[in-house]
Protein backbone atom coordinates (compact mmCIF):
# COMPACT_ATOMS: atom_id res chain seq x y z
CA UNK A 1 0.00 0.00 0.00
CA UNK A 2 2.82 2.42 0.99
CA UNK A 3 4.33 2.25 -2.55
CA UNK A 4 0.88 3.56 -4.39
CA UNK A 5 0.44 6.13 -1.98
CA UNK A 6 3.51 7.65 -2.52
CA UNK A 7 3.25 6.91 -6.18
CA UNK A 8 -0.09 9.13 -6.33
CA UNK A 9 0.64 11.95 -3.62
CA UNK A 10 4.23 12.20 -5.77
CA UNK A 11 2.55 12.27 -9.79
CA UNK A 12 -0.11 14.70 -7.64
CA UNK A 13 3.16 17.30 -6.43
CA UNK A 14 4.68 16.62 -10.27
CA UNK A 15 1.19 17.48 -12.24
CA UNK A 16 -1.36 18.51 -9.64
CA UNK A 17 -3.14 14.95 -10.66
CA UNK A 18 -1.81 12.21 -9.24
CA UNK A 19 -2.01 8.77 -10.61
CA UNK A 20 -1.51 5.18 -9.17
CA UNK A 21 -2.51 1.65 -10.45
CA UNK A 22 -3.39 -0.91 -8.02
CA UNK A 23 -4.14 1.87 -5.04
CA UNK A 24 -6.73 -1.45 -3.74
CA UNK A 25 -6.04 -5.16 -4.35
CA UNK A 26 -7.69 -6.98 -7.32
CA UNK A 27 -9.72 -8.28 -4.59
CA UNK A 28 -10.75 -5.75 -2.98
CA UNK A 29 -11.62 -4.15 -6.28
CA UNK A 30 -13.58 -7.48 -6.98
CA UNK A 31 -15.21 -7.20 -4.29
CA UNK A 32 -16.60 -3.52 -4.45
CA UNK A 33 -17.33 -3.56 -8.24
CA UNK A 34 -19.65 -7.23 -7.20
CA UNK A 35 -21.76 -4.79 -4.34
CA UNK A 36 -21.93 -2.27 -7.20
CA UNK A 37 -23.43 -5.03 -9.68
CA UNK A 38 -26.17 -5.76 -6.89
CA UNK A 39 -27.05 -2.41 -6.01
CA UNK A 40 -27.41 -1.84 -9.57
CA UNK A 41 -29.40 -4.79 -10.16
CA UNK A 42 -32.00 -4.30 -7.32
CA UNK A 43 -32.42 -0.96 -8.48
CA UNK A 44 -30.86 0.62 -5.23
CA UNK A 45 -28.80 3.07 -6.83
CA UNK A 46 -30.32 6.80 -7.84
CA UNK A 47 -29.78 9.30 -10.54
CA UNK A 48 -27.51 11.83 -9.19
CA UNK A 49 -27.58 15.85 -8.73
CA UNK A 50 -25.52 18.87 -8.70
CA UNK A 51 -25.25 21.07 -5.60
CA UNK A 52 -25.88 20.25 -2.09
CA UNK A 53 -28.17 20.31 0.49
CA UNK A 54 -31.27 22.08 -0.19
CA UNK A 55 -29.56 23.43 -3.28
CA UNK A 56 -29.12 19.92 -5.01
CA UNK A 57 -30.61 20.07 -8.85
CA UNK A 58 -31.30 16.78 -11.16
CA UNK A 59 -30.87 17.81 -14.33
CA UNK A 60 -29.25 15.09 -17.24
CA UNK A 61 -28.49 17.20 -19.50
CA UNK A 62 -25.35 18.23 -17.01
CA UNK A 63 -25.18 14.86 -15.15
CA UNK A 64 -26.33 11.44 -15.63
CA UNK A 65 -24.69 8.92 -13.98
CA UNK A 66 -26.13 7.16 -10.52
CA UNK A 67 -25.07 6.82 -7.10
CA UNK A 68 -24.67 4.91 -3.69
CA UNK A 69 -23.02 6.36 -1.08
CA UNK A 70 -20.77 3.92 1.12
CA UNK A 71 -21.29 3.60 4.91
CA UNK A 72 -19.76 2.18 7.36
CA UNK A 73 -23.59 1.25 8.94
CA UNK A 74 -23.51 -0.92 6.10
CA UNK A 75 -20.75 -2.94 7.39
CA UNK A 76 -20.24 -4.36 4.71
CA UNK A 77 -17.13 -6.71 4.28
CA UNK A 78 -15.50 -4.92 1.00
CA UNK A 79 -16.73 -1.14 1.78
CA UNK A 80 -15.12 -2.15 5.54
CA UNK A 81 -11.77 -3.34 4.07
CA UNK A 82 -12.30 0.27 1.88
CA UNK A 83 -12.56 2.40 4.88
CA UNK A 84 -9.21 0.81 6.42
CA UNK A 85 -7.29 1.94 2.98
CA UNK A 86 -8.59 4.95 3.12
CA UNK A 87 -7.74 5.73 6.90
CA UNK A 88 -4.75 4.63 6.38
CA UNK A 89 -3.64 7.04 3.25
CA UNK A 90 -5.24 10.21 5.09
CA UNK A 91 -2.54 8.74 8.19
CA UNK A 92 -0.11 9.04 5.60
CA UNK A 93 -1.05 11.75 3.27
CA UNK A 94 -1.23 14.16 6.60
CA UNK A 95 1.59 12.90 8.49
CA UNK A 96 3.61 13.23 5.05
CA UNK A 97 2.04 16.41 3.29
CA UNK A 98 0.39 18.20 6.39
CA UNK A 99 -3.03 18.30 5.24
CA UNK A 100 -4.73 18.30 8.33
CA UNK A 101 -7.77 15.84 6.60
CA UNK A 102 -10.16 15.31 9.28
CA UNK A 103 -12.83 12.94 7.32
CA UNK A 104 -14.48 11.78 3.99
CA UNK A 105 -16.98 10.75 1.78
CA UNK A 106 -17.23 8.18 -1.06
CA UNK A 107 -20.06 7.05 -3.49
CA UNK A 108 -19.93 4.17 -5.93
CA UNK A 109 -20.94 5.42 -9.69
CA UNK A 110 -22.48 3.99 -12.55
CA UNK A 111 -22.77 5.69 -15.93
CA UNK A 112 -25.15 3.59 -18.03
CA UNK A 113 -24.21 4.22 -21.59
CA UNK A 114 -24.71 7.02 -23.35
CA UNK A 115 -23.68 9.04 -19.96
CA UNK A 116 -21.98 11.51 -18.98
CA UNK A 117 -20.69 14.64 -16.36
CA UNK A 118 -20.22 18.14 -18.01
CA UNK A 119 -17.46 20.19 -17.12
CA UNK A 120 -17.54 20.97 -13.34
CA UNK A 121 -15.41 21.37 -9.74
CA UNK A 122 -15.81 19.32 -6.80
CA UNK A 123 -15.93 21.90 -3.87
CA UNK A 124 -19.03 23.57 -3.51
CA UNK A 125 -19.52 27.61 -3.08
CA UNK A 126 -21.50 27.10 -0.07
CA UNK A 127 -19.20 25.04 1.51
CA UNK A 128 -15.23 24.71 1.08
CA UNK A 129 -14.92 21.28 3.13
CA UNK A 130 -14.12 18.94 0.37
CA UNK A 131 -10.27 19.80 -0.45
CA UNK A 132 -9.29 16.79 -2.46
CA UNK A 133 -11.49 14.06 -5.10
CA UNK A 134 -10.44 10.69 -5.49
CA UNK A 135 -11.68 8.49 -8.33
CA UNK A 136 -11.21 4.93 -8.01
CA UNK A 137 -12.07 2.85 -11.39
CA UNK A 138 -13.47 -0.59 -10.88
CA UNK A 139 -13.53 -1.52 -15.35
CA UNK A 140 -12.25 -4.58 -16.07
CA UNK A 141 -11.52 -5.36 -19.95
CA UNK A 142 -11.97 -1.36 -20.48
CA UNK A 143 -10.18 -0.16 -24.03
CA UNK A 144 -10.19 3.63 -25.51
CA UNK A 145 -13.18 3.07 -27.77
CA UNK A 146 -15.16 2.72 -24.97
CA UNK A 147 -15.10 6.25 -23.73
CA UNK A 148 -15.93 7.34 -20.52
CA UNK A 149 -12.73 9.37 -20.03
CA UNK A 150 -12.32 11.71 -17.27
CA UNK A 151 -11.30 14.98 -19.13
CA UNK A 152 -9.12 17.29 -16.54
CA UNK A 153 -8.53 20.97 -17.67
CA UNK A 154 -5.29 22.78 -16.56
CA UNK A 155 -5.19 26.25 -16.83
CA UNK A 156 -3.67 26.93 -20.30
CA UNK A 157 -2.52 24.18 -21.42
CA UNK A 158 -4.38 20.85 -23.13
CA UNK A 159 -6.84 18.71 -21.08
CA UNK A 160 -5.66 15.94 -20.02
CA UNK A 161 -7.73 12.42 -20.64
CA UNK A 162 -7.30 9.48 -18.52
CA UNK A 163 -9.21 6.39 -19.76
CA UNK A 164 -11.24 4.73 -16.67
CA UNK A 165 -9.21 1.55 -16.44
CA UNK A 166 -9.70 -0.54 -13.61
CA UNK A 167 -7.32 -0.66 -10.52
CA UNK A 168 -7.00 2.86 -11.22
CA UNK A 169 -7.08 5.93 -8.66
CA UNK A 170 -7.05 9.28 -9.39
CA UNK A 171 -6.55 12.40 -7.39
CA UNK A 172 -6.54 16.32 -7.05
CA UNK A 173 -7.60 19.11 -5.61
CA UNK A 174 -11.26 19.57 -5.49
CA UNK A 175 -11.16 23.78 -5.46
CA UNK A 176 -8.57 23.65 -8.27
CA UNK A 177 -9.54 21.44 -11.62
CA UNK A 178 -12.61 21.91 -13.52
CA UNK A 179 -12.87 18.42 -15.22
CA UNK A 180 -15.59 16.33 -17.04
CA UNK A 181 -16.84 12.58 -17.59
CA UNK A 182 -16.93 12.07 -21.21
CA UNK A 183 -19.13 9.77 -22.57
CA UNK A 184 -19.04 5.90 -21.77
CA UNK A 185 -20.06 3.71 -24.54
CA UNK A 186 -20.37 1.12 -22.44
CA UNK A 187 -21.60 1.11 -18.27
CA UNK A 188 -18.45 2.39 -16.61
CA UNK A 189 -17.86 1.82 -12.88
CA UNK A 190 -16.24 4.08 -10.25
CA UNK A 191 -15.67 4.53 -6.38
CA UNK A 192 -15.92 8.79 -6.38
CA UNK A 193 -15.34 10.71 -3.33
CA UNK A 194 -13.50 13.68 -1.46
CA UNK A 195 -11.16 14.25 1.68
CA UNK A 196 -12.54 16.62 3.68
CA UNK A 197 -11.35 18.75 6.30
CA UNK A 198 -13.62 20.63 9.17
Amino acid sequence: MQKAFDTLINSFIDNKVGIAENFLSVQLAGGLKNNLTLLYAGKEMQAAGTGNGEQVAHDKAVRSDMIYWLDKKHNNEHENAFFAVMDAFILHLNSSCYTGITGYEFHYALYEKGSFYKKHLDQFRNNESRQYSMIIYLNTDWIAGDGGQLSIHHAGAASQEIDPTGGKTVFFKSSELEHEVLVANKPRMSITGWLKRD
